[in-house]
């Protein structure tokens, strides 16, 4: 199993790269090109999310993520950003849509803090089709 690995400071403008980086992976995975479009959305807005929890709080540690093909191909993102006690109208807004569009777009995800208590990991899987060698 593969594993390629980015870490990257939590400003929107690199959320394509990593958008851009995913799909070429999930591509050489497996993954059908069917589903590229599926992949590339969810990895953008799991992104987009980290870089919108670390903004908020004024965090600077870099965003984590991380692409396996094993049996499936698998995203990790991870924030560093502890869970507000409470959040205003528009921002638990934007939590919801950041989750629900993420349910509607993955079918294999979890969401979960961290051990630490500072942070939360969005995993994200697809199946892949092995090419006959």
């Amino acid at each position: 199993m593969a594993t390629v690995r980015l870490e990257f400071s939590p400003e929107p403008a690199h959320v394509r790269t990593v958008r851009l980086v995913g799909v070429a992976v999930a591509r050489r995975a497996g993954v059908a090109d069917d589903q590229l479009d599926e992949v590339r959305l969810a990895i953008g807005e799991a992104c987009a999310r980290a870089v919108a929890r670390h903004q908020r709080l004024g965090i600077r540690d870099s965003v984590q993520v991380a692409f396996s093909d094993g049996d499936r191909y698998l995203v990790k993102v991870i924030d560093k950003a502890p869970e507000p006690e409470q959040l205003d109208g528009e921002e638990q807004l934007t939590v919801d849509v950041s989750v629900t569009l993420l349910q509607g777009l993955v079918k294999d995800l979890q969401m979960m803090p961290l051990s630490s208590g500072l942070g939360t990991e969005v995993r994200m899987g697809w199946p892949v089709r092995r090419r006959s060698r």
